[in-house]
């Protein structure tokens, strides 16, 4: 089943979009609370004014967007080879330089597997996600043999 895009493997976290989001709105909710409540008379600060206030918010605001990149690791898996976007960038690997998808013992992600002994991590892949995250391996798997057979015979 492919999607429109010609993807054969489109896979998201599912846990780690949810904890971006609820941390990103604590923080922000901390940061306009303290924004709104600091004035000159509850701290006896003379120097502190509406631009400090509106600055306690905004580095709030910068903050919890920070976080909400936690909600963008995506893997996408095609005959065109391996797209993995982590929190800011979007990297396509053809199947000629992947080696294969692990995960390691200790590691916030997959990796994704190249010659010489090099890897990227996915953040899309996570244990957290439980058997989702294993069908996505398997099925990683079930590409990489078809979309890698015909790229490299004998593999």
């Amino acid at each position: 089943m492919t999607d429109a895009a010609g993807w054969d493997l489109v896979y998201r976290p599912r846990n780690l979009p949810r904890w971006a989001i609820a941390a990103a709105v604590v923080v922000l909710a901390i940061h306009i609370t303290f924004g709104l409540l600091l004035t000159i008379d509850d701290v006896g600060v003379r120097n502190l004014g509406g631009s400090d206030q509106v600055a306690i918010i905004l580095i709030g605001v910068l903050i919890s967007a920070a976080i909400l990149l936690f909600t963008r690791p995506r893997l996408r898996v095609g005959a065109a080879g391996v797209e993995v976007r982590n929190l800011v960038t979007v990297r396509l690997f053809e199947w000629d330089r992947v080696l294969g998808l692990t995960y390691p013992e200790k590691g916030f992600g997959a990796w994704l597997l190249f010659p010489a002994d090099e890897h990227i991590t996915v953040l899309a892949v996570q244990a957290g996600d439980g058997q989702r995250a294993i069908d996505a391996m398997g099925r990683f798997r079930e590409l990489e043999e078809r979309y890698r057979g015909t790229v490299r015979p004998g593999h």
